[in-house]
């Protein structure tokens, strides 16, 4: 099992760095055949409005990378997730959901290309104004989301255990978080993969969990599982992660306005708002991502291993916290102990050897003679936000996206970055930007 998770974590990466270069090569091609801007004079015959014009080269720029990039995501999200017994979902699903994940990627990313040339022609300070768009933005989508994308994906029902259901809303009340019910996805129709979630805003938060974990963990690894996910709400980590991603946002448009504006004499463009300049403006958000993602990635790192201190203080059980974590690495394919390097780039959870060792240093921290009872007695377990239910760990709801390269904070269904401590997402998930979560 270890080799095979090593195995697959490496073609997995292989794969993805692929399909960066490929990427990066289509866009530099059709900057340097100038393909856009033949694309942007065909469509002037059509249409003069700059925004219908911009759209349309949007779609066809979009739609090339799709057809040459999709041999490549088929092999990394079906076949080798399949060849390695991760992945069950029939092809036919598959293209389904990558389909909707597509249209739904495609709807958001023309309105942001919208918001960003529409402020361009405007003012130059549009990098400024668009950066505080999208921070509103992901604010909206982190509130939509269990009740509009979540559905389009996966069926929901309630929790049909009465006592189980009652437990984890127990834990929940006692980590100082509200939530109007436990309802379960069937993720069994996709993957063997299992995790959990806490999502949603105010009257929208529940909690999720994968079928594959209620039914094949027992009651105190949930209880465990469900207590780390508690624990961003706790902490404030969507507050904390938007605030984060809102900041490299706003560094990442600036940087994106002075590279434009070298683009415009670099490709003889009409000007950083022409059209036929959108690959360029891909290519320079695409590259200055990657730069952001060791911040990013850094930063979720650190909650997440918050997160988990949290939840060995609140459940008192670091056998059921190790439990689970081993249960969830072996059946989403974690590879344990990464090189520190790909930790450091790639991962936004602790690598799971690492996680599962300080869960037992913690422990055996509190277990030590004389701590119970003491003032002392739960230092072991003890984080930045004090123990469960004190003022600070109760100081209310505040809690990831789920938008590109955020840090990955608390929505649960959390990007691309796999599970239990794996840098890659759990096959059969949302697809695209709306890949599986991870605890």
């Amino acid at each position: 099992m270890p080799d095979d998770a090593r195995r697959y974590h490496r073609l997995q990466l292989l794969l993805g760095l692929a399909g960066f270069v490929l990427t990066t090569a289509y866009l530099l091609a059709v900057l340097a055949l100038g393909a856009a801007a033949a694309a942007d004079r065909t469509v002037t015959t059509v249409t003069a409005l700059w925004w219908a014009r911009l759209a349309l080269v949007a779609a066809a720029l979009g739609f090339g990378e799709i057809l040459l990039a999709f041999p490549l995501r088929w092999v990394r999200g079906f076949w080798l997730p399949r060849r390695f017994g991760l992945l069950h979902q029939p092809l036919g699903a598959w293209l389904a959901d990558r389909a909707k994940a597509a249209v739904l990627g495609g709807v958001l990313g023309l309105g942001g290309v919208l918001v960003v040339y529409g402020f361009m022609r405007a003012t130059p300070w549009w990098w400024l104004i668009a950066a505080g768009v999208f921070f509103v933005v992901g604010i909206a989508l982190a509130a939509l989301f269990p009740i509009v994308v979540v559905p389009l994906f996966y069926r929901l029902t309630r929790l049909a255990d009465p006592a189980l259901e009652r437990r984890l809303l127990a834990l929940a009340e006692r980590a100082g978080v509200a939530a109007i019910g436990v309802w379960v996805v069937d993720q069994s129709r996709k993957s063997r993969t299992a995790n959990a979630a806490v999502v949603g805003l105010g009257r929208t938060r529940r909690i999720i969990l994968f079928d594959t974990l209620a039914t094949g963990f027992r009651g105190d690894e949930i209880e465990a599982v469900l207590a780390h996910e508690l624990a961003h709400h706790v902490h404030g980590d969507m507050r904390r992660g938007l605030v984060v991603q809102g900041a490299l946002t706003l560094v990442t448009f600036w940087l994106a306005a002075v590279l434009l504006d070298s683009g415009v004499r670099l490709w003889n463009l009409a000007g950083p708002a022409d059209p036929a300049g959108l690959p360029w403006l891909a290519l320079v958000l695409m590259l200055l991502g990657a730069v952001q993602l060791p911040l990013s990635n850094g930063f979720s790192r650190w909650i997440e291993g918050q997160a988990d201190d949290f939840a060995l203080r609140l459940t008192r059980d670091p056998a059921a916290f190790i439990g689970a974590m081993e249960r969830l690495g072996a059946v989403n394919l974690a590879e344990r102990r990464p090189h520190r390097l790909e930790e450091f780039l790639l991962y936004s959870h602790p690598a799971l050897d690492r996680r599962i060792a300080r869960a037992r240093s913690l422990s055996s921290i509190d277990e030590r003679p004389g701590s119970a009872g003491s003032p002392r007695a739960t230092s072991g377990f003890e984080g930045r936000h004090g123990s469960a239910g004190s003022p600070r760990a109760t100081s209310g709801f505040e809690g990831r996206h789920g938008s590109a390269g955020s840090p990955r904070a608390t929505s649960g269904f959390e990007g691309r970055h796999g599970s239990a401590g794996s840098p890659r997402a759990a096959p059969g998930g949302l697809g695209g930007p709306f890949e599986a979560p991870h605890v």
